[in-house]
């Protein structure tokens, strides 16, 4: 099967990246052009040589068009997703969750692709109004990011209904693991255990969150991919059905760094008064009656492979990252 991956050098989709290939399949690669001709995360993977890659711009239709051509499946994974530069300049969210994703339905539509799995994120439910949060959890845009990304999966299941296109929802939680950016907070947690700081900088560490092994991540998107009962279903979660404050995840990142540090709250880190999401705990019901999945990866064994991972990468610079 030829497949495309779009953002395929970034965090989630390196890693779909390998496990497809891994398992076959030919694997177009599609990441934003740059001037430097680097390929993210795929520059340094054991299965760089066995992809083509293609640079192009997920807002521009004819580069996303060109890259599809030929390929019987996509995997939607292209978006501007850190939620602090939303509020900063949310046009550019607009630009690319909305019209990005416009341009990958569109192009799918016009070549006759078999299957579109579009990515969405927890957050468009806001903070919860019930847990756990299921697939019909009302919608809250409590950023322009979040909003971005109602927009564009509203847009996809208008093509579904439209056109009679097999696009399907993938709705992860809160993803974590090996090639997670150092903005996000778990690896800043790691980060800032194995510096030279006296303390953990934090924004509010009362907020709740389901979170997810980027493995089973992945293995939840191929494997909704493959099922034939999608139904009509408009979205499905990935998730675990359970949830850490940020403050007990870092107790335990203490714990595995072996070392204690009192946590001190950076205001800067924390989002405009009604825009913080306070809790997120997925239902997983929709997911588990489809497939055969269930997260693999304890919350401790993840939280080792990402520390080992930033120590792999050296920690002299950490300081600076954070």
């Amino acid at each position: 099967m030829k497949v495309l991956i779009t953002g395929a050098a970034g965090f989630i989709g390196s890693h779909l990246t390998e496990f497809l290939v891994e398992a076959g399949h030919d694997v177009v690669a599609f990441d934003r052009y740059n001037s430097d001709g680097t390929f993210g995360w795929l520059d340094t993977s054991h299965v760089k040589s066995d992809v083509n890659k293609v640079f192009g711009d997920i807002r521009d239709q004819d580069s996303v068009f060109g890259a599809m051509a030929g390929c019987d499946r996509v995997f939607h994974l292209a978006a501007l997703i850190g939620i602090p530069y939303s509020y900063v300049s949310p046009q550019a969210y607009v630009q690319t969750n909305i019209l990005g994703t416009l341009n990958v339905l569109q192009s799918a539509k016009n070549l006759g692709v078999e299957r579109v799995i579009n990515t969405s994120t927890s957050e468009t439910y806001g903070s919860a109004q019930f847990v756990p949060m299921a697939e019909n959890h009302p919608k809250v845009g409590q950023s322009p990011y979040s909003a971005s990304k109602i927009a564009a999966d509203a847009l996809a299941e208008s093509f579904k209904l439209s056109f009679g296109m097999d696009i399907r929802t993938v709705r992860p939680f809160n993803t974590y693991g090996p090639r997670q950016s150092l903005r996000a907070v778990v690896p800043q947690i790691i980060t800032q255990c194995l510096s030279d700081s006296t303390d953990v900088s934090l924004g509010d560490i009362t907020t709740i969150r389901d979170m997810v092994f980027v493995e089973d991540t992945v293995n939840g998107f191929w494997r909704l991919s493959e099922v034939d009962s999608w139904q009509s279903y408009d979205a499905v979660n990935i998730c675990t059905g359970t949830g850490l404050s940020i403050e007990e995840i870092a107790h335990k990142i203490f714990k595995i760094c072996d070392v204690e540090k009192p946590i001190v709250t950076d205001t800067q880190r924390l989002r405009p008064q009604g825009s913080e999401v306070t809790k997120l705990i997925g239902d997983n019901k929709r997911l588990k009656s489809l497939v055969d999945w269930s997260p693999t990866t304890p919350i401790e064994d993840g939280l080792h492979r990402l520390r080992d991972w930033v120590l792999e990468r050296g920690t002299e610079d950490l300081g600076y990252r954070i």
